[in-house]
């Protein structure tokens, strides 16, 4: 029976790119040169910028987001945590990459899928759903569905089987 899995995974090294990427264009920026500004990956899933002050942590996180974007991660993926600002002036801002679905988002894909009326199932499975369904066409017409539709999150589809 044809199969396939609806994920929402960004690669690793897509990010790890646009990261170096982004700390290149930190030594070439005349507004960031002389000033205390990183770009760290503390956690797999975490981005965390510092700069000497707001502006300029601003001017970081759009130099980041668009480095990320130009290397095809989608940015329904990226979250911006609040900055933190201290009163010394030394600004902080956490940027953390989702991977996988939650619950609710995987619920709601179901719905739509079940309220589509294309003869498959779909099912849960750990951060994943797994499509089934007698006929590709049936499958092909899921993918064009979800594609469709906007749920929040970047959707990749993985492991189509015959």
């Amino acid at each position: 029976m044809p199969s396939f899995d609806v994920v929402s995974e960004v690669d690793k090294q897509e990010v790890d790119n646009a990261i170096n990427q982004a700390r290149k264009e930190l030594l070439t920026r005349f507004d960031l040169k002389d000033s205390k500004v990183t770009i760290d990956l503390p956690e797999e899933n975490l981005i965390e910028v510092k700069a000497a002050d707001a502006a300029k942590l601003k001017s970081l996180v759009e130099i980041v987001i668009a480095k990320l974007a130009k290397r095809n991660v989608d940015l329904r993926n990226v979250e911006r945590k609040e900055p933190a600002i201290s009163p010394l002036g030394l600004a902080r801002q956490e940027i953390s990459i989702k991977q996988g679905l939650d619950g609710e988002k995987a619920k709601e894909i179901v719905k739509a899928i079940k309220a589509s009326e294309i003869k498959v199932q779909s099912q849960l499975q750990e951060r994943q759903i797994r499509v089934t369904g007698k006929k590709k066409d049936d499958l092909q017409a899921v993918i064009k569905l979800l594609r469709s539709k906007d749920f929040g999150v970047g959707l990749n589809f993985a492991n189509f089987r015959d």
